[in-house]
């Protein structure tokens, strides 16, 4: 256990933000869940509707460092490519 006074606020900060990240996370996960529903149930309309909510979700959580910049592109670009395939 921290002894120091700074060192004591350091772990409540990342309890915090670690807090945050795994809601964000989850969060993120039920929106592909939903997409790949959408996807798999054939309508192209509430699974466009679903991929853009993604994509909005995906570059937030890219913005506020909740995943690497790079991941969020990637799964934006995979997703599209398959619903793109799918019409």
């Amino acid at each position: 256990m921290a002894n120091i006074k700074s060192a004591k606020k350091r772990i409540l900060v990342i309890n915090k933000k670690t807090a945050r990240n795994r809601r964000i996370k989850s969060h993120l996960k039920a929106i592909l869940k939903n997409f790949e529903a959408a996807m798999a149930a054939g309508d192209k309309a509430l699974a466009k509707e679903k991929l853009a909510l993604a994509e909005k979700k995906l570059m937030q959580a890219a913005a506020k460092n909740t995943i690497h910049k790079n991941t969020a592109s990637r799964k934006v670009s995979r997703l599209t490519k398959r619903f793109n395939k799918a019409q």
